[in-house]
């Protein structure tokens, strides 16, 4: 004996006054659940049931017949035939679903040197491509971009397959070392090297900085490893020349003379008696013409 068939409003899960719209939303959550490729539990038997529902309830004629009568027999109503239909429809819409398929997405890592990186910078890249003349991008990177940084420009990476959209491309900044410049968040740091004169009395250097060289006062006394700032010579925070700038922070290095003329050196040990340090050192052990001098003063 064959089944009896449920009632086509329960099968969907709606009301017998659904409105249109609720009932298609209704067989649109259930056909994606219940569709063989996704749910293959029940053989297809839910799936078929969901679509002849559908097919009775989203016609205004089939569905008022079944609101009167109820069942008809699929043969002689042709409904076994609008059935068939609506499921080869949803067949379809999933076999080209499943042919789509997104794009890959493509990583790129674009180098730039440090005062690129500080002021913001445009560059043309070159794309790697299978199928033809590789594509050219103009990458802006920001002032005040830190290393690091990926951005994503979306839709430029792969086409997808079947009509599907693009994938994305991801460029990964990278900054160049610099021979001087260190960066601290928004500060530059850089070491400088002074004599020991210049530590001891005091100077004005030149001190290069990303806006080229300014000068920077070194103050008597000045102590290895101090650190100067000049303010407003760092990183900027955003484009533009108003924009806010972090500081140049300069360590100062004392070079320590390795040979000495002979004026210089008395000039030190003269320093270091009324430093009340005495005599530094050994006597420095007679060259040649010292020895020759000796025996020409005898």
């Amino acid at each position: 004996m064959a089944r009896r068939k449920r009632d086509y409003y329960q099968v969907l899960g709606v009301a017998r006054d659904a409105t249109e719209t609720e009932i298609k939303r209704a067989f649109r959550e259930l056909a994606r659940k219940y569709h063989p490729d996704v749910n293959s539990a029940d053989e297809g038997e839910k799936f078929r049931e969901i679509n002849e529902a559908y097919a009775v309830l989203s016609e205004r004629e089939t569905r008022t017949r079944y609101d009167r009568w109820g069942h008809a027999d699929d043969s002689s109503s042709g409904l076994g035939a609008v059935v068939d239909a609506a499921q080869e429809i949803i067949n379809d819409v999933f076999r080209r679903r499943r042919g789509k398929q997104k794009g890959k997405d493509i990583r790129y890592t674009l180098e730039v040197t440090f005062e690129e990186a500080a002021f913001g910078v445009s560059k043309t890249i070159t794309l790697p491509s299978d199928t033809g003349p590789a594509r050219e991008l103009t990458i802006v990177i920001p002032a005040g971009m830190q290393a690091g940084t990926v951005k994503t420009l979306r839709g430029e990476g792969e086409p997808g397959k079947g009509g599907a959209a693009h994938g994305d491309l991801h460029v990964q900044v990278r900054i160049a070392d610099h021979a001087m410049f260190r960066r601290d968040g928004l500060d530059v740091r850089s070491e400088h090297t002074i004599s020991f004169s210049q530590a001891a009395l005091g100077a004005v250097i030149d001190v290069t900085t990303l806006d080229g060289a300014v000068k920077m006062r070194i103050p008597e006394g000045t102590q290895p490893g101090g650190v100067f700032r000049i303010r407003g010579r760092g990183i900027p925070q955003a484009s533009g020349k108003s924009a806010p700038r972090g500081d140049h922070l300069v360590e100062v290095r004392v070079a320590v003379p390795t040979e000495l003329t002979a004026r210089q050196r008395e000039l030190i040990e003269e320093l270091a008696r009324t430093e009340g340090q005495g005599q530094l050192s050994a006597p420095r052990p007679k060259g040649l013409l010292d020895r020759v001098r000796s025996l020409l003063d005898e």
